[in-house]
C-alpha cells in the first residue's frame, strides 16, 4: 500500500467532492493508464475503489471524485464525513480493468453521472494524442454535472456533448442513432448507473456490435434475488477440504470464518478482486466484472456473490 495525503478536497457538483492526493513530501506516485482505479482504505476496515479521473501523465497528483450515495454502505460517506484536506490515507498502486483499445481508430465515450470519472481519465488521454473521439456525458441537471467547467474549458470541448434529464427533447441522448451504424475501428466505452449501462450496451447489441468493441465498468451491482438460492458445497483444490456454503451465506463469508483467506474489496461482484479459478463445476454467475464471453468459459468467478449451479464447485486455493 502507498501513503499519501489529502491535499484538497472540494465539491465540484450537488453531492460530489473531489478529492486530490499526493504522495509524502512530494514522492512521485505510481504511473497509470487512462481507466485506472486506486483501492483506498478508510475508517473501520472499509476499503472502496475509485477511478482516477485526472490525466495520466501525471504522476504529481492523483485524483478521485466520490458521489455522496444515499444508499451507501460506508464507503462513500467517509469519504464526504470524515476525509479531510491534510489526513493521510492509504491505497494501493492504480489498476486497470478498464483501459482504451489502442487498435481503436475513433472511441465513442458514455459517461452516466459519476461514471464521468474514468471517462474523463479517457478523454484526456486521448484529447492529448490527438485520437478521434466524441464524449456523451448524461446527469439529471447542471448542477449535478461533475467538471462541468473543467469540460468547457478543456481543449476537446467541442467533442464533449451534455445531456440533462430536466432539459429540452433535443438534447436528449439517443443512443440507437450514435450507435446505427456499427464500425470495426470504433469502441464503445460506458461507465454509470447500471440502467444507463444496460442501455447503451444493449443497444449496442441490438444493432450488431461485437462484444470486443463494448467496453463497460459498474460501479455498483443491481440488487439479486436470493429467495431461490439452495446449498451448495466448495472444495478447496490445495488441501482436498470440503466446505458446505448453505442458502444465507456467500462462499466469501463461509471461507472467511474457516480463515481461507481471499482477497476482497467491493463484496458486490464489481471490482474483481476476488476473482478465483474454478477447476471443476459450474458457478452461477451474479457478477458485473466479467464479460458475457468471459462467464461463459465457467474457469472463474467471483465468490463474493456469485454461487453454484452445479453441487459442488472445485477452487483453484
Amino acid at each position: 500500500m502507498i501513503e499519501v495525503l489529502v491535499i484538497s478536497k472540494k465539491v465540484v457538483a450537488d453531492d460530489i467532492c473531489l478529492f486530490e492526493l499526493a504522495g509524502l513530501k512530494g514522492a512521485p506516485l505510481p504511473p497509470f493508464s487512462a481507466g485506472a482505479h486506486i483501492d483506498v482504505e478508510l475508517p473501520e476496515g472499509i476499503t472502496r475503489q475509485y477511478s482516477l479521473c485526472n490525466h495520466p501523465d501525471e504522476n504529481h497528483r492523483y485524483q478521485i471524485a466520490v458521489l455522496k450515495d444515499p444508499f451507501s454502505r460506508g464507503g462513500s460517506l467517509a469519504m464526504h464525513k470524515q476525509i479531510n484536506e491534510g489526513d493521510r490515507l492509504q491505497i494501493s498502486e492504480p489498476r486497470n480493468h478498464f483501459p482504451l483499445a489502442h487498435e481503436a481508430k475513433r472511441s465513442l465515450l458514455f459517461a452516466g453521472g459519476i461514471g464521468i470519472t474514468p471517462i474523463l481519465c479517457m478523454a484526456e488521454r486521448l484529447a492529448h494524442i490527438g485520437a478521434n473521439f466524441e464524449l456523451h456525458y448524461c446527469t439529471r441537471t447542471p448542477a449535478k454535472t461533475a467538471f462541468i467547467e473543467h469540460i468547457k474549458a478543456s481543449e476537446f470541448a467541442d467533442q464533449v456533448h451534455f445531456h440533462f434529464d430536466d432539459g429540452n427533447a433535443t438534447q436528449k441522448l439517443d443512443a440507437a442513432s450514435l450507435l446505427a451504424t456499427p464500425d470495426s475501428n470504433t469502441h464503445v466505452y460506458v461507465c454509470g448507473p447500471g440502467g444507463f449501462m444496460e442501455y447503451i450496451l444493449n443497444t449496442a447489441k441490438e444493432l450488431n456490435w461485437s462484444e470486443k468493441q463494448l467496453h463497460r465498468e459498474y460501479f455498483s451491482a443491481d440488487p439479486v434475488d436470493n429467495t431461490n438460492d439452495g446449498r451448495f458445497e466448495v472444495k478447496i483444490s490445495s488441501t482436498g477440504q470440503i466446505v458446505e456454503i448453505p442458502a444465507d451465506k456467500t462462499i466469501l463469508e463461509v471461507l472467511e470464518k474457516l480463515d481461507i483467506e481471499i482477497s476482497f474489496s467491493c463484496e458486490s461482484g464489481v471490482c474483481g478482486t476476488c476473482l478465483t479459478r474454478i477447476l471443476e463445476g459450474i458457478p452461477d454467475h451474479r457478477d458485473v466484472f466479467l464479460t458475457e464471453e468471459e462467464q461463459a468459459k465457467n474457469d472463474q468467478f467471483t465468490p463474493c456473490c456469485s454461487r453454484a449451479k452445479s453441487e459442488l464447485l472445485i477452487l483453484d486455493i
